[in-house]
């Protein structure tokens, strides 16, 4: 096939046309002699039914004028996700070693589990851990007003939700999420181990969260520490006797888990973990 003329810029309707007419080098044409239409967007080549005219990329991008619904749209949308990771990441790839802890929003201040979460908040802090909560009220609030008030970096990672919520005033380092599963990434990649008292739905989707990433060798040597043996034992105890009872998991899954009701143990049990992470390499 003889090569196409070179395209004079200064006719680039009449060259655009015979681009669009040309058959590519190397290209072997139909039964026929026909080429099905075919049409470029950026890196995507659409063909057929699929290859509807329409402006470029630069065009739509330079056009002020046109709809803004664009922003609801999943390319953006995979840009906004993108933002969360690196401003996730720059804030946090500084900070020093860190526990992650969940808990109950609806704890109140008068509640003896609100106390528990000071007191491991100033634990984590006295040992030179920062801790990372969800940044809302309750547990949350107290193991960031504990850390605080003992001196420790504070940080909370707060999530868009339906009703009203800021973080808690106690938090030093704020940054909030538009999507969970870029702040479940923070809360797992800044932590040396994770912390959990009682709490509902979301305190149960980060400790599962964690278990299956230590379950499935994603993090290592990463204690997961569930505080109040008087709340957790209905659970540890259908994980043994049904989950565990119809082979489900394996034995030493259960072992992914430590139960205490002592904060001084909790601070062991990290140390020790970060001990072994070390001595692995």
């Amino acid at each position: 096939m003889d090569m196409a003329q070179p395209i004079d810029p200064d006719r680039l309707p009449e060259a655009t046309a015979r681009l669009e007419q040309d058959v590519a080098p190397g290209a072997h044409p139909r039964p026929g002699g026909r080429q099905p239409r075919e049409k470029q967007r950026g890196p995507v080549t659409l063909r057929r039914d699929q290859a509807v005219e329409g402006s470029t990329t630069d065009q739509r991008l330079l056009d002020s004028r046109g709809p803004s619904d664009w922003v609801h749209t999943d390319p953006w949308r995979v840009l906004r996700i993108q933002s969360e990771f690196v401003e996730g990441f720059g804030l946090l790839a500084e900070l020093p070693a860190a526990v992650s802890v969940f808990g109950s929003a609806r704890t109140h201040p008068e509640d003896p589990e609100y106390a528990v979460g000071e007191r491991i908040g100033a634990a984590l802090a006295r040992a030179g851990y920062a801790v990372i909560t969800g940044g809302g009220p309750g547990i949350m609030e107290a193991v960031n007003k504990g850390c605080g008030e003992a001196g420790g970096v504070s940080v909370g990672l707060g999530i868009e939700l339906p009703f009203e919520q800021h973080l808690n005033d106690y938090v030093d380092i704020g940054l909030n999420f538009r999507y969970f599963f870029a702040r479940k990434t923070m809360f797992v990649k800044y932590a040396q181990g994770f912390v959990v008292l009682p709490g509902g739905f979301g305190t149960m989707d980060e400790l599962f969260e964690a278990l299956t990433l230590v379950q499935t060798g994603k993090v290592t040597s990463f204690p997961v520490i569930l505080f109040g043996s008087a709340y957790w034992s209905g659970l540890i105890d259908w994980l043994r006797t049904t989950m565990l009872g119809e082979h489900k998991i394996n034995e030493v899954d259960l072992d992914l888990m430590h139960v205490t009701d002592d904060v001084e143990d909790v601070v062991d049990t990290i140390r020790r973990h970060e001990r072994l992470r070390q001595a692995r390499g």
